[in-house]
């Protein structure tokens, strides 16, 4: 891979995962409806994409009435919804892929917009950036006692890449693979930490002015926080 870990990157900037986000739950909400319309089921042990969803407002401690709730009333409400994917340039050229889910389109896209000109950056057209993207299955594993045997271990079961930090073990296969990994892995006595389809990038940017970074970093975040933004991407 890159040499860049991917969980440092989700971990530095915000997304879901900051709980203290007030519209977190709201997010987390419109994620599992659209999964269940996606995937074909309100079943998390049919529809992965949903289980994944699922997993993620788990770990935002959102309740599990909350949860079952939304499953309940997704069916009706996933038509409400549209995925919509948008690209662009942010500030100081980096590139960005913005996932979101709206309910409208036309002010999704202009408020995204405006976000990226106020950084001095822009919006771009469908390939504008994504040919520098790979889509991959992540999982975090965590680091058994034997790191090279299950590092070896790992490898036999097919995935892609493997990277050792801090936190565990970084696994990256192809997004068809990601469930049936997922449960190798789990079958040959690994614990997953987190499960995640991704778009990692090809090449990263070289920035690391502080005053670059922080401009960047703040304009990252306001697209987080958006409403209809789901997942932001990028090479920074």
């Amino acid at each position: 891979m890159s040499g860049h870990s991917h969980f440092a990157t989700i971990k530095r900037q915000k997304g879901l995962k900051d709980a203290q986000k007030s519209n977190v739950f709201g997010k987390l909400s419109k994620m599992i409806t659209i999964s269940v319309k996606s995937g074909g089921s309100p079943n998390p042990d049919m529809n992965f994409k949903l289980r994944v969803a699922i997993d993620k407002a788990r770990e935002s401690n959102m309740p599990k009435e909350n949860i079952d709730r939304i499953l309940k009333t997704a069916s009706e409400k996933a038509d409400s919804y549209e995925e919509i994917r948008y690209e662009g340039f942010g500030p100081f050229g980096i590139y960005v892929i913005v996932d979101c889910a709206t309910d409208n389109k036309n002010r999704t896209s202009q408020e995204l917009k405006n976000l990226f000109e106020k950084s001095g950056g822009t919006m771009g057209g469908p390939n504008s950036v994504a040919y520098n993207f790979t889509d991959k299955g992540f999982l975090l594993v965590e680091k058994a006692q034997d790191v090279d045997l299950q590092t070896l271990t790992l490898i036999d079961l097919g995935v892609d890449d493997i990277e050792e930090i801090d936190d565990g073990l970084e696994v990256f296969v192809t997004p068809d693979h990601l469930k049936e990994i997922s449960e190798k892995v789990v079958s040959a006595g690994f614990k997953v930490l987190k499960t995640e389809l991704n778009m990692i990038p090809k090449t990263y940017s070289n920035i690391s002015d502080d005053n670059q970074t922080a401009k960047i970093t703040f304009f990252l975040e306001s697209l987080e926080d958006h409403d209809d933004v789901q997942r932001v991407y990028s090479n920074f």
